[in-house]
């Protein structure tokens, strides 16, 4: 019995150790804090395009109105762009003053009102819309200058 006794002394201690060891372990750790931060950049947006077409008999002082149809795009590759106005005025391909014709200037023609709908434009992306322009009959002025005149129209999107 002494034989079993001492095995099982044996066996309770080692069993103890591992059990200690074992235990130990499962609750030892080590503390530790930290923080990190990363900067990205975003994009940035890219110009509309914009392209029209025109329909309608030659302008004359208070004669027919042309219908200009027109498409926005967003030239952006990778993010969506929202157009929310159209705007369109008798100008030079710069947005400035037109004074290419003489005697004839953009005071001599109205053009009307957008007609657009402000939408979100996925990359690549259109919209449409319609613009009309009316050569304007000015009493007591010579609008001769206006004859044959290619009139630009200018758009603006944003």
């Amino acid at each position: 019995m002494r034989r079993i006794a001492g095995s099982r002394k044996r066996i309770i201690g080692t069993t103890a150790a591992l059990v200690a060891i074992g235990g130990g372990a499962a609750f030892a750790y080590w503390t530790a804090a930290g923080n990190g931060s990363t900067n990205t950049s975003a994009g940035s947006s890219k110009s509309f395009t914009i392209s029209s077409t025109v329909s309608g008999d030659p302008l004359s002082p208070n004669g027919p109105i042309q219908t200009f149809s027109f498409t926005v795009t967003n030239p952006s590759d990778a993010g969506v762009q929202k157009v929310t106005a159209v705007t369109a005025s008798v100008a030079s391909s710069d947005g400035s003053v037109w004074t290419a014709v003489s005697g004839c200037s953009a005071a001599d023609f109205t053009v009307g009102t957008p007609v657009f709908t402000a939408k979100e434009l996925a990359p690549g992306g259109t919209a449409t819309g319609t613009v009309t322009l009316q050569m304007t009959d000015r009493p007591g002025v010579n609008q001769d200058g206006c004859k044959n005149a290619s009139v630009p129209l200018y758009f603006t999107a944003n």
